[in-house]
């Protein structure tokens, strides 16, 4: 193990243990230029930094967040190489916000005719049925 590792650094194996984040999803971070591409051993292994590690649990908590790559890459300054403002920070969760709020109402519309709809089937062994009417525009 001693090519794979240094003293300041982890393998891929253990970032992801680290991050609980898939191996292949740190590929792709890396491949999109998300997640710099960390030094290599002698033998080529790959060795990631602490800053590996924080970058990449920036990056899996946007997502979770609904943060869109490319506002991934504005928030971490990569779109234009400077650090994001303060301002164009709220500026882009602001415009994030009112995404998920819009999203929101939709689920709440559909909530409510799936209700409707649903709240009309018996659930009888019948060919009529008014979930699939609905669906079907009747």
């Amino acid at each position: 193990m001693t090519d794979h590792k240094r003293e300041s650094g982890i393998t891929r194996g253990e970032l992801a243990q680290a991050t609980g984040c898939n191996i292949e999803t740190i590929r792709y971070y890396e491949k999109t230029g998300l997640l710099p591409d960390p030094p290599r051993t002698d033998a080529g292994y790959r060795i990631y930094s602490a800053a590996h590690a924080t970058r990449l649990r920036f990056i899996l908590r946007a997502r979770e967040l609904g943060f869109s790559m490319e506002d991934i890459r504005g928030l971490m300054g990569l779109e234009d190489g400077a650090a994001p403002t303060c301002a164009e920070v709220k500026e882009r969760t602001e415009r994030h916000l009112a995404d998920v709020r819009a999203k929101i109402a939709d689920l709440r519309r559909i909530e409510k005719v799936l209700s409707v709809t649903a709240a009309q089937c018996s659930g009888e062994d019948f060919p009529e049925c008014p979930v699939l009417e609905t669906l079907e525009g009747s």
